[in-house]
């Protein structure tokens, strides 16, 4: 699939087979994820791999943004002890925004489906899912993406808006 291709057809899946994804198509989507750009390279993400059933269940229910049933959940953490110092700390943000859209254009183009469910800044969320997944104080909860093969399919789409672009000549 083409870059373009993948851009246009990511889209939100929210229902999924119960299927499994397999060790070596989340092995792809891990290596995606830390392909992305980082703030001089401090790579402050973590990522939890979520296949057990119980868990999932209470992932599900950590967020009420997060209503999902799918056969596996990546979360995406930033680890504070690997970012940046003083008023340069929460560019781990967007190091693990980038690693996340990278999972999620590669979840497009290996034809499963996504949707991320964003639990940063909801500090309930935050401590929610902490304490699901026994993850230290170190690390923030940026979002949990849940990832399925899809039982619905929607259509790509380009949401080009040509009153957002502002030149400065």
């Amino acid at each position: 699939m083409e870059v373009k291709e993948a851009l246009l057809k990511r889209r939100s899946i929210k229902k999924f087979k119960e299927d499994l994804i397999s060790s070596a198509l989340i092995d792809e989507l891990l290596h995606a994820g830390m392909s992305g750009p980082s703030a001089c390279n401090r790579r402050p993400w973590e990522f939890y791999v979520v296949t057990n059933k119980d868990k999932l269940l209470q992932l599900k229910k950590a967020s009420r943004f997060a209503r999902y049933d799918a056969p596996l959940a990546i979360v995406v953490c930033g680890n504070l002890s690997k970012a940046l110092p003083l008023q340069l700390s929460t560019y781990w943000i967007q190091d693990c925004s980038a690693a996340t859209e990278n999972i999620l254009l590669r979840v497009t183009d290996l034809n499963l489906g996504a949707v991320w469910c964003g639990a940063h800044p909801q500090k309930r969320v935050e401590e929610n899912i902490r304490k699901i997944l026994n993850i230290s104080e170190k690390e923030v909860p940026l979002n949990i993406i849940f990832i399925g093969y899809p039982t619905e399919e929607c259509e790509p789409r380009d949401q080009y808006d040509n009153k957002k672009i502002h030149y400065i000549k």
